[in-house]
């Protein structure tokens, strides 16, 4: 493979980034990188009833957010987007309505005129009869001769041709085949004058030299339509690699429906970009062992289409929350600090140094996904429990605790506060009373953080600190009796 090789990832600015638009971007950027190629954006915005304002800048934020740095396409070298450019297709009309001349020039389309009641008449039929074939949409020459003297509007469509095979040999799926019979006329020029799909993604690929086409499975079933129009074009065919779709668990196509599929919407719950790209290169491929933690750079070196599997992937939110408390633990703990401490002052909960802070995340880092479930779950660290776990409380805080955790925290008053040291006490103190531990260990815990469960108690209690932990044993069986 050369420098020759180029991808492209080619949305269209109607909204969010998908999750499966964003591992379509993902592929063609490790391959890109890993062939050292071009990874190239082009914005597919002629469908202007969908254009979304806004929506192409929050695009090519997210990938940026990503890490997704593409080398040609808007805004990519500040004034000079590339070579290949404009790469908006609303900026490249006069290509697509060159293109459109020349296939009605060589008899390889036609303009349609028929009117919108009688193709709806047309595919009802259709429908009916259960016909296999193509949409019988072509007008007697006569009637179209008709019909564009007297001005009536018109569409262009290329003209299939009957009886042939269309056959490409696709990266992931091998040999792909369909008959020409069962392909309709596709329209290529709108009555607006703007280009489909179609007609413009071909022109483009083939204008900026796009040699591997790397897109989602949904748009198999054009690839009979696009190989007439490169063939009908005189135009050098790409390899083509198409990706399996993403599933919810059901095994139904992952919509918004049934949950978030947004890249933002990721963002916007702290997900971090690693842990999303790490999920997302899963979703298709494997590196053929059992490891699952990459960077991005590791990606790159392992990619390969070849492992790129048919089968649709599921879309585990398990998994990714899985991923995401892996770089949480990894993430150097300033970092993990500078996050924490907006979430404490926004509750009005004070300061704290960095040293203590560095130690409850230690503590929580097993227990939490997300920097912001620290306090959510770990108030304790930060301020006295005003209530205890009910469930807990029937469960761990017996008649007899009361007294017991006083003895207990006038045993402890004076002494090592160390995690080792503190567990010493409490197994020497459950032998003196003939009680196990746990006599002592559950009923510490519900007072000192208001609930059954937590980390390491006796590193739990090590970071509260003495005056902290035997303030709140002495609420508590105030309290609790």
């Amino acid at each position: 493979m050369s420098s020759d090789t180029r991808v492209r990832f080619a949305p269209s600015p109607t909204g969010y980034l998908h999750v499966g638009g964003l591992r379509t971007a993902l592929y063609n950027y490790l391959f890109a990188r890993k062939h050292g190629g071009t990874f190239v954006l082009r914005i597919e915005d002629t469908d202007r009833k969908r254009f979304v304002e806004g929506a192409e800048e929050a695009l090519i934020d997210s990938l940026r957010w990503c890490g997704l740095d593409f080398d040609e396409g808007p805004g990519a070298r500040g004034d000079e987007d590339g070579p290949y450019g404009p790469y908006r297709q609303s900026d490249r009309q006069e290509l697509y309505v060159a293109a459109a001349n020349k296939l009605l020039e060589s008899g390889h389309a036609y303009r349609c005129y028929r009117t919108d009641d009688e193709l709806q008449q047309i595919r009802e039929e259709h429908q009916a009869n259960k016909s296999p074939g193509r949409l019988k949409v072509r007008l007697p020459e006569e009637e179209s001769a008709r019909r564009a003297a007297d001005g009536m509007p018109s569409v262009v469509r290329l003209k299939v041709p009957d009886g042939e095979t269309l056959s490409v040999n696709d990266l992931v799926r091998g040999e792909v085949s369909i008959s020409s019979d069962i392909v309709d006329d596709q329209i290529l020029l709108k009555s607006d004058g703007f280009p489909t799909y179609h007609l413009a993604n071909v022109v483009d690929d083939h204008a900026m030299k796009i040699s591997h086409v790397i897109r989602g499975e949904e748009w198999l079933p054009s690839m009979p339509k696009h190989l007439l129009l490169y063939r009908a074009l005189g135009y050098e065919l790409p390899q083509f690699a198409h990706l399996p779709l993403l599933l919810n668990s059901d095994r139904s196509k992952l919509s918004k429906r049934q949950g978030d599929v947004a890249v933002e919407d990721y963002r916007e719950k702290s997900f971090y970009p690693e842990a999303l790209l790490n999920f997302v290169a899963f979703l298709g491929w494997n590196p053929g062992d059992d490891r699952e933690m990459f960077s991005l750079d590791e990606l790159i070196e392992e990619f390969s289409l070849k492992r790129v599997n048919k089968s649709g992937a599921i879309f585990n939110l398990e998994k990714l929350s899985w991923f995401n408390q892996q770089y949480l633990r990894e993430r150097p703990v300033a970092e993990t600090i500078g996050q924490l401490r907006p979430l404490l002052t926004e509750k009005g909960w004070g300061e704290f140094d960095d040293a203590y802070l560095a130690e409850v995340i230690e503590l929580m880092k097993e227990r939490v996904t997300f920097p912001y479930e620290i306090p959510e779950l770990g108030s304790y660290f930060f301020v006295d429990p005003t209530e205890y776990d009910e469930k807990t409380v029937k469960k761990r805080w017996k008649a007899e605790s009361g007294e017991r955790m006083t003895r207990l925290a006038e045993r402890l008053e004076g002494g090592s506060w160390k995690a080792d040291d503190l567990e010493t006490v409490f197994k020497d103190q459950a032998e003196k009373e003939e009680i196990g531990a746990g006599q002592f260990i559950h009923p510490t815990r519900l007072a000192v953080s208001g609930t059954g469960v937590g980390p390491s108690l006796y590193h739990m209690l090590e970071t509260l600190g003495e005056e902290r932990c035997l303030r709140r044993i002495r609420k508590a069986t105030e309290v609790l009796g």
